[in-house]
């Protein structure tokens, strides 16, 4: 039973994975720090009610109810840029022009991933980037597995729309 075990065994594992699911949510650093508190702060109130369950996708899945709770409390506003800086962790051995096209790649994609809309962008974000099963995606978005499939198949979809809309590095101007 997960509950025997303490919030540090528990909970403080995931923190990343918490602060890199908030901050795709949110799209603003600041923000996903304070959705990750508010979900520490739940978790850690509701420890209890853990189970048998994967504890990341626990977490994950208070994550996603603080970050809509916070939405749902404020006036509709323009959605804040995404601070990219902070993840960028370019390659040294690359050469100038390798790493140019790898930091002009991951913008490329950034950007497009943040273009998608929140159902889209979250699947993808659990799958592809914190590597949950469907299983534990559905668990985390409370949704079916079906629903889950179903939208990330269209996330890949429109990511790779935008991606082709997107000008590769030789077509900047």
């Amino acid at each position: 039973m997960m509950a025997s075990r303490g919030f540090e065994e528990t909970v403080l594992p995931h923190l990343d994975a918490a602060f890199n699911y908030a901050r795709w949510l949110a799209r603003n650093d600041a923000e996903a720090e304070d959705v990750v508190q508010d979900a520490c702060v739940r978790a850690m109130r509701f420890l209890s009610s853990l189970r048998d369950e994967d504890a990341r996708a626990w977490l994950l899945a208070i994550v996603r109810n603080a970050w809509y709770s916070r939405v749902a409390r404020r006036p509709f506003t323009a959605e804040a840029v995404f601070d990219s800086a902070r993840d960028q962790r370019p390659d040294d051995s690359l050469d100038p022009e390798e790493l140019l096209i790898q930091q002009h790649t991951v913008e490329r994609v950034r950007a497009a991933i943040e273009r998608l809309p929140v159902d889209y962008r979250e699947v993808l974000v659990l799958r592809e980037m914190e590597g949950l099963s469907y299983k534990e995606i559905a668990a985390v978005v409370q949704v079916p597995i079906g629903t889950v499939m179903s939208r990330l198949a269209r996330a890949r979809d429109r990511l790779q729309a935008v991606l082709a809309l997107s000008p590769p590095l030789g077509t900047i101007r």
